[in-house]
């Protein structure tokens, strides 16, 4: 064999050595139960006598779902999860993660409840959430929340003590996300509150399937809707009793919060790093 050729075997065994195999999706939606995911309904919305409505003392709990707020159903030809939104919690995930991208498609559905018929049409994708279900509202854990909601996908809002630092400017009343920005601390206790606006809006409109993407990395997140990054956002953590504890893994809880909504393809897969492209 000739110099040459060593050379060039020699080559490829070093690239074909060098390039680690792409992780493979994990499937988090089977398409025919919700086996590997947690339901959790918190306090009920009941009528009252003013024909308002208010909530009860004590919440229904955990893998208790007698209205069938967390469902599967086909739309469009493909299985998905219909989620009711007629009682507030949320559906989460067995298994905690970290350094991982999240991949799933929505679409909001028609029924709007009270306490929320006259509002968006709202859900949320929460992540790293932990600790004990009902620590918001009485409703969801803590966690970092990636918004669905109508016209405001992709928004930040932290949960229950959760913290990120998001470069934004003030707009009118409102922070919305500018990536030459200077960072600005969201929480539910900082100055400048605990919801910052995404930039672009990315979202389709109502009756349109949607795809959201969230990278999760180390203390980093990135906020993706439709294929356009339009939030990243630095050194999640949390407020504790003590002071701020770093937050950068736990389950991933999908809010029922008055509208009723379907999520399909549901997946993730780990990384070691982030898109350089994002």
């Amino acid at each position: 064999m000739s110099k040459a050729k060593i050379f060039l075997l020699a080559l490829s065994l070093l690239v074909l050595l060098s390039c680690k195999p792409e992780e493979k999706w994990e499937v988090l939606f089977n398409e025919k139960d919700l086996t590997g995911w947690d339901t959790y309904i918190g306090p009920v919305w009941v009528a009252t006598s003013d024909s308002t409505v208010g909530r009860s003392d004590n919440p229904i709990g955990l893998n208790i779902d007698p209205q069938s707020v967390f469902s599967v159903v086909e739309v469009d030809g493909k299985p998905a999860i219909r989620i009711s939104g007629e009682q507030w919690g949320g559906l989460s995930t067995s298994q905690e993660y970290s350094n991982y991208h999240l991949s799933l498609q929505f679409k909001w559905g028609e029924a709007k409840h009270k306490p929320r018929d006259k509002n968006k049409r709202d859900s949320g994708l929460l992540y790293h959430a932990g600790g004990p279900h009902g620590a918001d509202g009485g409703f969801w854990m803590r966690s970092q929340e990636l918004q669905v909601q109508e016209g405001d996908c992709g928004d930040y809002w932290g949960v229950a003590g959760g913290i990120m630092d998001i470069p934004a400017k003030k707009t009118d009343e409102f922070y919305v996300y500018d990536p030459e920005a200077e960072k600005l601390v969201f929480s539910d206790s900082s100055e400048v509150g605990r919801r910052c606006i995404k930039y672009p809006d990315a979202e389709n409109p109502t009756g349109e399937w949607n795809t959201l993407e969230l990278y999760c990395f180390g203390d980093t997140a990135v906020h993706l809707v439709n294929n356009k990054v339009v939030m990243v956002l630095y050194n999640s953590r949390y407020l504790f009793e003590k002071g701020e504890l770093p937050l950068k893994s736990g389950k991933i809880q999908i809010q029922s919060e008055g509208a009723e909504i379907y999520y399909r393809d549901i997946k993730v897969k780990k990384i070691s790093g982030l898109p350089i492209d994002l």
